[in-house]
């Protein structure tokens, strides 16, 4: 009996958790769903192996490329970019899967405090169900690509049981023991760090519980905590102490240095904890490029408190470590699993999905208490307030999934709470121009350069004016004069890139605006010394007077750019895409010429790579093919 009403409670907080969620399966894609998963099509239309490994090791959304993240979304490929229901579902069953594993995770924990194992039992169901309907996870949950951020804590909390079943196992069968623990942490922290970087904490997450625990008994010997536990630990720590880089600009990609993303994540930080312990139905959002910058200890005013805040709450954890563990554990840990996206690193200031695996023990606290509370009165004041609580998150949840369930609704509710995002803003005016209302849309679009001429919405105006026939040379010109003066950032080289492929496919604008784009693009090589440094922009820069040098029929010079870009890119899959891109414009000998000082240039890694020597190859045969059949016609582009 003692064990069949936890269990059938964990179910009902299981199955409750999935009705909540479950009309938020009906939304769509999202903000960076598009750029992660684009490659999925690819292996949809051709089912090949080769496609698959291309999308899983072609990740670009952190140093490790993600590969276990996008492997799991290979099983969605058929539905993409269509519905992103299997895909949300996925999502679903992994936040549910973690429901249950942080329920059994702060069992063995508790157990390992001292805790008896009824008291335990409860504890860790109430504290799991506080965690699983809350609704700050919402974002998470829903936002396809955040399985990102889900699967660091799936393995994650699979690596702690593993470890925590061994560490039970240390008096009886120490040797049985300790391979248990060493296997579950190596193989745990391994997934977790590739299907996302915050999975390194791990073995770190592992010694807060560790330093947490009021007891002694089944402790680990020092020298295996010394390998297993502090080794990668520290190795964290010295990687964050290199990304340290106080000087005026670390970033050039970036509105903030690392001084003013360390004063500013102070206030972050606290508004976290203000939304975890005071939710609301709807949050921020996706866009958060509008995030007020903090500039100073006293600008604002509320940096300095956040920080004196943050100090007070890491003393008074170290400070109460032995009477109150698990308050010290919720405290600690939360910080501990900020530590690499909350810290140096030049990444965005503000996601809520960085507090899906920081906040696992945050509740642990409260559910403590009010299990000691039914001992002290009446077990059924207790019951009722628990559930209470737990009622009122689930109908917040629910509401806030509601929203999420229309995606056009949910981005234009974040455009109107976020006028100072630029991102909203011009997915506002996206949407109202797909709508057929293309004056607001420019209209939105002014007012938002008004208030960020720094920012990337000229462009975006631009290719609104060219979809309606009213754009003009003088907004070229307006561009132009604007971009120069602007730092690189990757919204405006995307923009770039989007508003030369709406130039190339119509030959009217092609005649008008296509010179204009390459004299940009050259000048901003030239004269712009952000865009000139920014990654991979000289060669895309290139690329891209390629493309419009060849819709004006002016073969040699996009020769000469596609070279200078292929020589550039470093990557002979995109050297051998501008071959065929040559070549499909009909310009056959050139492209046969670009291959050979692609095959020059690339000879080590054709060599080597059997794949891609073989595209060369059939390449070659393609364009000597088109040239045979081409002989026959009277007019020849290579002539």
């Amino acid at each position: 009996m003692t064990r069949i009403i936890p269990t059938t409670g964990l179910f009902i907080l299981i199955l409750l958790t999935g009705l909540v969620y479950w009309p938020g399966l009906q939304g769509g894609f999202l903000f960076d769903d598009q750029s992660n998963l684009a490659g999925l099509a690819h292996y949809r239309d051709s089912g090949q192996w080769k496609d698959i490994q291309q999308f899983i090791t072609s990740g670009f959304a952190g140093p490790t490329g993600r590969p276990i993240a996008l492997a799991t979304f290979i099983p969605q490929a058929y539905s993409w970019p269509i519905s992103a229901y299997p895909f949300k579902l996925v999502n679903l069953a992994i936040h549910l899967s973690c429901g249950i594993l942080i329920y059994w995770t702060i069992r063995l924990i508790l157990l390992s405090y001292g805790y008896i194992e009824k008291k335990a039992t409860w504890i860790a169901l109430l504290s799991c169900g506080f965690w699983l309907l809350h609704p700050f996870f919402v974002s998470t949950t829903l936002y396809v690509i955040q399985r990102m951020a889900q699967l660091p804590l799936l393995f994650s909390l699979l690596g702690m049981i593993g470890y925590l079943r061994g560490r039970a196992l240390l008096t009886r069968r120490p040797l049985h023991a300790y391979i248990i623990m060493t296997l579950s942490i190596s193989i745990s922290s391994i997934l977790a760090t590739y299907s996302k970087e915050n999975g390194a904490l791990l073995p770190l997450l592992i010694l807060i519980i560790e330093f947490c625990n009021p007891t002694k008994v089944n402790k680990p010997i020092w020298y295996w905590r010394a390998i297993c536990l502090w080794m990668p630990s520290t190795v964290i720590a010295a990687l964050l102490f290199h990304y340290i880089d106080f000087s005026e600009n670390p970033w050039p990609y970036r509105s903030f240095n690392q001084a003013e993303r360390l004063w500013s994540e102070a206030r972050i930080i606290c508004s976290y904890l203000y939304q975890l312990f005071i939710p609301r139905i709807e949050g921020y959002g996706l866009f958060q490029d509008g995030y007020y910058i903090s500039k100073g200890w006293l600008n604002p005013v509320t940096t300095l408190i956040s920080i004196i805040f943050i100090i007070f709450l890491l003393g008074f954890a170290f400070a109460i470590r032995k009477k109150y563990p698990l308050i010290c554990l919720a405290i600690l840990f939360f910080f501990a699993a900020h530590l690499i996206e909350s810290s140096v690193i030049g990444l965005e200031l503000y996601f809520e999905h960085r507090n899906y695996v920081a906040a696992i023990f945050l509740f642990l606290p409260i559910a403590a208490g009010l299990y000691n509370l039914s001992e002290r009165t009446k077990s059924s004041s207790v019951i009722f307030i628990s559930c209470l609580i737990l009622i009122i998150l689930a109908w917040m949840t629910w509401q806030r999934v509601i929203l999420w369930s229309d995606t056009t609704k949910l981005q234009v509710y974040w455009a109107q709470n976020n006028p100072e995002s630029v991102r909203a803003q011009s997915k506002l005016a996206e949407i109202l121009m797909q709508h057929g209302r293309s004056q607001e849309a420019n209209q939105v679009l002014e007012q938002a350069i008004a208030c960020h001429p720094d920012s990337s919405l000229l462009i975006q105006l631009l290719k609104q004016k060219i979809d309606i026939g009213k754009v003009s040379k003088q907004d070229f010109l307006r561009l132009q004069h604007q971009i120069l003066k602007q730092n690189a950032d990757g919204a405006a080289i995307w923009g770039l890139r989007g508003l030369v492929d709406k130039i190339i496919k119509d030959q009217k604008l092609t005649r008008l605006y296509a010179q204009e784009m390459t004299e940009l693009l050259t000048n901003l090589i030239k004269y712009n010394k952000s865009y000139r440094d920014y990654p991979n922009f000289y060669a895309l820069s290139n690329y891209l007077q390629a493309q419009l040098f060849a819709a004006l029929e002016l073969p040699h010079k996009a020769y000469q750019n596609y070279l200078r870009a292929a020589v550039q890119y470093r990557d002979v899959s995109a050297a051998l895409a501008m071959v065929a891109d040559l070549g499909n414009k009909g310009y056959y000998k050139l492209a046969l010429q670009l291959l050979t000082k692609i095959e020059l240039i690339y000879q080590k890694q054709l060599k080597d790579e059997v794949m891609y020597k073989r595209i060369a190859e059939d390449l070659r045969k393609n364009i000597q093919a088109d040239m045979e059949a081409d002989k026959m016609h009277v007019y020849h582009k290579d002539k």
